[in-house]
């Protein structure tokens, strides 16, 4: 009888960066989807939010594949902040705005720190080691 051995966790050593971080353009389009739907909304005078639902779930599945694809998040780190986004979006408010733009920053902050560790000199060989 075989002995079952855990399987590591993708990204296990984790920052402060890939915990709250938000790919910046992510948060960008978070920013700007929540300022056209709450605009809608004040326009006509909330006719409009029955709209705010599916597009939060499409912003929300967004976020999901770039946390994923840009930001190498982990499967249930991505869902978290693709959930977490879509529920804001959906929400009648211009709230995402305040949570979101702290988010993009600390991911803006940790994607340049990624490229200066992995600059093309290094990956030759060229400097530092």
């Amino acid at each position: 009888m075989a002995i079952p051995v855990p399987v590591p966790r993708e990204n296990t050593a984790r920052g402060f960066g890939q915990h709250f971080g938000l790919d910046p353009r992510i948060a960008a389009l978070t920013l700007v989807v929540d300022a056209m739907l709450f605009s809608g909304e004040v326009v006509t005078l909330g006719a409009s939010l029955p709209l705010s639902v599916p597009v939060g779930i499409v912003l929300g599945f967004i976020t999901y594949r770039a946390q994923r694809h840009w930001y190498r998040d982990d499967r249930e780190s991505a869902l978290i902040k693709g959930l977490a986004v879509g529920l804001l979006t959906a929400i009648p408010t211009s709230l995402p705005g305040v949570l979101t733009l702290p988010s993009g920053i600390i991911g803006l902050a940790k994607m340049l720190r990624r490229k200066k560790e992995t600059s093309p000199l290094q990956i030759e060989g060229r400097i530092g080691g």
